[in-house]
């Protein structure tokens, strides 16, 4: 398994070097607008790297048999199909309808082939929602891989939200004994940490929708398999993923009650908010992997080993965090003076 993860890792270093040369042939460019973040244009697509180097780790797992069949089909084919979308929507944007179509069919097919939500234990309770938590299982996925995608805004967020959570998740999957799990969590974190090595600020390449979309659904499939080896595994997830639900979350219902449209860009989340006041892309993105090892880790951990606290811990740390999202800006109108 370390030898898959250590060539998954350098798989992802070098064909992101190889992207970002084409994309610059080709003039594959993230060009600056009135809603960008950065200032330059600078090459995108490279999320690229992290689809086909993970899936070939996905792959040399299966054929040893380190992964379940049925997790890799879902990881495969929803991940084609969110990556092939993200594709086509880089190079000619799609509407919104579309894409959700697309989302929504991986999101099932991962559901069809994991077997669904499986039982949650909420304190001493173990609560099975039945045909309700499969559909919130698709809306969570679905939600998933399209907040990647809204917090992919400034040089190494995203991937390096990705790389946390797959690093973490490896070691939590672990422990509830899945080692399947764990091994796909390993190498994705290899993969996202490949491609953070050229997006690390000041970015050389961008992720773009190919890979923004596609972190967001492996990270959530992985998720839902780790869920069948404990019951507390989705209030793991909530913590560990804690900054980017709350920050896209806030954003979403802010700009919903003003009556703005939420697939349109804009400026407006707490992140984006936050780079303007720090004066740049470093700061932010350091003081978010800071507050994931510092506080969100430390909080996931705890509810692993206290499995009856988990439910109420999730709630008041993403409820805190929630109230910061909103002070810090996330969904607040443009023309509101900070």
């Amino acid at each position: 398994m370390t030898l898959i993860v250590g060539a998954t890792l350098i798989v992802a270093v070098v064909m992101t070097a190889w992207v970002r040369r084409l994309a610059l042939d080709r003039e594959w460019m993230d060009v600056p607008n009135e809603r960008s973040s950065h200032a330059a244009p600078t090459p995108r697509g490279g999320g690229i790297a992290i689809v086909l180097a993970s899936m070939a780790a996905f792959l040399c797992f299966g054929a040893l048999d380190l992964l379940d069949r049925e997790l890799l089909i879902a990881l495969l084919g929803g991940g084609t199909a969110v990556a092939c979308v993200g594709f086509v929507d880089d190079r000619r944007p799609l509407r919104a309808r579309n894409r959700l179509i697309v989302h929504f069919a991986a999101a099932v097919w991962a559901l069809v082939w994991l077997g669904g939500v499986p039982p949650l234990r909420v304190g001493t309770a173990i609560v099975d929602l039945g045909i309700i938590g499969h559909v919130l299982g698709a809306i969570a996925i679905v939600w998933t891989l399209n907040l990647f995608n809204f917090m992919d805004g400034i040089d190494g967020l995203a991937a390096g939200e990705g790389t946390f959570i797959a690093a973490a998740g490896a070691w939590f999957a672990a422990s509830m004994g899945g080692g399947g799990v764990s091994a796909a969590f390993a190498a994705f974190a290899a993969a996202c940490a490949g491609f953070l090595v050229w997006n690390w600020p000041p970015a050389k390449i961008f992720m773009g929708d190919i890979g923004s979309g596609y972190v967001g659904y492996v990270l959530a499939v992985l998720a839902l398999a780790a869920m069948r080896h404990s019951p507390v595994a989705v209030f793991v997830w909530l913590l560990l993923g804690g900054l980017f639900f709350t920050d896209a979350t806030v954003t979403l219902v802010r700009r919903f009650v003003r009556g703005e449209s939420v697939s349109e860009a804009h400026r407006s989340h707490a992140y984006q908010w936050m780079t303007r006041r720090m004066g740049g892309h470093l700061a932010v993105s350091a003081a978010a992997i800071a507050i994931n090892a510092v506080v969100l880790l430390p909080a996931a951990m705890y509810a692993l080993y206290r499995p009856d606290r988990a439910a109420i811990l999730a709630l008041v740390v993403l409820a805190v965090l929630s109230a910061i999202m909103f002070a810090a800006g996330a969904g607040r109108a443009a023309d509101v003076q900070t």
